[in-house]
């Protein structure tokens, strides 16, 4: 039962789903969006970008003036950027013609436009910020309450890291992208088509000789990328795989040591790490000539101008001011290309992340439906022929069929895997059953509220869980109206409140992660005042004192008795020696139910239950 509280899947569902999770390909470790030393990304693909990126535009249009308002500003930018060089082409030309007199226009010109320039960067910046994190916000918002909303079956047999992984690793990455992709790829389409015209314009001959080393840019850039994408991609692989052996070691350290494999883990980790550093040797080196060749083909451009830019300047085809202003206009020409190239990898990557969120997003919601509530219900339980599987073709309950009377203790015995837990799971419609009916006072669950069939059901698991927050709070989880007198009396009842009041904070005390600054016991008693804060119709127990010792065990079943008292009540029992007083014990094998009766009875069959309970108390007189 704790298992699947805590997100993980239960004994019984661990058999029933082991064929289903082996289909399904373990996810390697991942970090999307990850990058090379020199910003190479290693891209990851998406499956349908026309329909990924169709949902992911519907979130623009919520924020339709703060769009209009980053494109309008990125107009001017480029407008600014590509005029600028012009500006400068005319101050030299007027230097050298000697026209002084109309220098100092031109140059407060360009004053005005490198204002200009300098402004909307700054505006740019913030308002692709301000877009980026309120798109974000939405869509995270949006994942979380699916998440919370989806059903139990779906987070059993979905890896919890993945999904995680997908609520900050893929929502940050879509943040990234449209924080940097959107008005990077308008000012780079914009700037290459005005630089491309003012090119033209000034000396279309000098314009097609810069575009030799733009091809030679595009074609270098390509076959760089991806040789570095596919070593990047194997050092990502290889670093995943060196962690999982680190991780695997450190805990499961005492087992190693146990059984003297220190060498052998040893020489797994150097094999890995050898190869490791092999790679990321040819990754750094790929990486890092990026760059040098570059500036290379870049310079060649440089040169290209200045020879032939002289040469047309010399025959009066050109101004000097010509060839300057085409100096910048080539660099400026080739930065938003190679830029775009790299976005590129960015936005598959971020498109990939996307479908990863809206894959959970698309998933159906539990259905909480029901239009009975369980007001004045009495507690009355009823199975009736129920026959279920958590994979198709391997059932787990055959023909279950039970009665549990109002304010009676029912006990549920039997081997790990017999389906204990299963028929908790079922009673709380954490799953749906194949076939056949659960009754609560006569009316199907199916038709009563979901929450308030929750409500009106407490559980007491045997591993207790508790929130990172104050021990007031997290008593009053289970009833978020209740009054601070109704919560210490809960706690009286629980027998946790003296304990409570010997801390500093008291109930102010503030729990770490899982309540680990608190002893197991502690921790116990403070579930069991949760479900008496609770009032609850129905109570679910799991064995709770199984790792604690026996003066705290006394406590936690001196409050478990109280909490009990009239109430229906359904205990898992591992330890037999808890539930001899139980009114009903039933005892189940692979799924059936094969014997039913109180202790004394079950005893004097000598049958399944008396074998159960001789191998826990061997030695000892029945």
């Amino acid at each position: 039962m704790s298992e699947e509280r805590n997100g993980g899947v239960n004994q019984e569902q661990n058999a029933s789903q082991a064929s289903l999770q082996n289909q399904q390909p373990r996810p390697a470790m991942r970090m999307p969006g990850m990058r090379g030393p020199r910003g190479v990304q290693v891209v990851e693909k998406p499956k349908d970008v026309r329909k990924t990126m169709q949902r992911l535009v519907k979130y623009f249009q919520y924020e339709k003036g703060m769009v209009f308002g980053l494109l309008l500003v990125v107009v001017i930018l480029v407008v600014c950027s590509v005029y600028a060089p012009k500006l400068q082409s005319e101050a030299i030309d007027r230097i050298t013609e000697g026209k002084f007199g109309a220098l100092p226009g031109v140059l407060i010109l360009m004053l005005v436009v490198y204002g200009i320039t300098a402004l909307c960067t700054l505006i740019q910046s913030l308002l692709s910020a301000h877009l980026s994190q309120r798109i974000v916000k939405r869509l995270r918002e949006e994942l979380f309450e699916r998440i919370v909303n989806l059903p139990i079956k779906y987070l059993d047999t979905h890896p919890h890291g993945d999904i995680m992984s997908r609520m900050t690793n893929d929502v940050e990455n879509v943040s990234l992208t449209v924080s940097q992709s959107l008005s990077s790829i308008v000012s780079g389409v914009l700037t290459i088509a005005g630089t491309v015209f003012m090119m033209v314009y000034l000396c279309w001959q000098l314009a097609i000789l810069s575009c030799i080393t733009v091809v030679l840019t595009l074609v270098v850039t390509k076959f760089l990328s991806g040789k570095m994408r596919t070593f990047f991609r194997k050092r990502s692989a290889l670093l995943g795989q060196l962690n999982g052996t680190v991780e695997e070691m450190v805990t499961g350290y005492k087992t190693v040591v146990a059984y003297s494999h220190q060498d052998q883990v040893v020489e797994d980790f150097e094999k890995t790490s050898n190869e490791l550093t092999r790679v990321g040797i040819i990754a750094e080196i790929l990486g890092g000539s990026m760059g040098p060749v570059m500036n290379v083909i870049n310079n060649i451009g440089f040169v290209i101008i200045a020879a032939f830019g002289g040469y047309f300047a010399l025959n009066g085809l050109i101004s000097i001011g010509t060839i300057s202003a085409f100096i910048v206009y080539a660099k400026q020409f080739g930065r938003p290309i190679n830029e775009i190239a790299q976005l590129y990898g960015q936005i598959q990557t971020a498109v990939a992340g996307a479908e990863r969120v809206f894959a959970i997003m698309e998933e159906p919601k539990e259905d909480k439906s029901g239009s009975h509530t369980m007001d004045g219900a009495k507690g009355v339980i009823s199975f009736r022929h129920v026959n279920f599987s958590y994979v198709p073709g391997k059932q787990i309950l055959y023909d279950f069929d039970l009665d549990v009377y109002a304010g009676h203790k029912v006990a549920l015995v039997g081997a790990t895997g017999s389906g204990k837990t299963t028929v908790v799971n079922l009673l709380m419609r954490f799953y749906d059953i194949d076939s056949g009916e659960i009754q609560i006072d006569g009316v199907n669950i199916k038709d009563i509220d979901c929450n308030d069939l929750r409500r009106n059901t407490a559980i007491v698991l045997q591993d207790t869980v508790l929130f990172s927050d104050t021990i007031r709070s997290n008593l009053k989880y289970s009833n978020l109206e209740a009054s601070d007198e109704q919560m210490i009396a809960a706690a009286q009842m629980s027998n946790c409140h003296k304990m409570i009041r010997r801390l500093a904070e008291g109930y102010d005390t503030v729990l770490t992660e899982s309540g680990q600054n608190l002893s197991q016991g502690q921790r116990q008693l403070l579930s069991i005042g949760r479900a008496f804060l609770a009032d609850p119709k129905i109570l679910i127990l799991d064995e709770a004192t199984s790792s604690v010792d026996t003066r705290t065990e006394k406590h936690i079943q001196d409050a478990m008795v109280k909490l009990m008292k009239d109430r229906t009540s359904l205990i898992i029992a591992h330890r037999l020696s808890t539930i001899q007083d139980a009114d009903f014990i039933v005892v189940l094998d692979q799924g059936r139910i094969v014997e039913t009766g109180n202790h004394e009875e079950l005893i004097a069959k000598r049958g399944r239950y008396f074998e159960l309970y001789r191998r826990q108390f061997e030695g000892n007189a029945i």
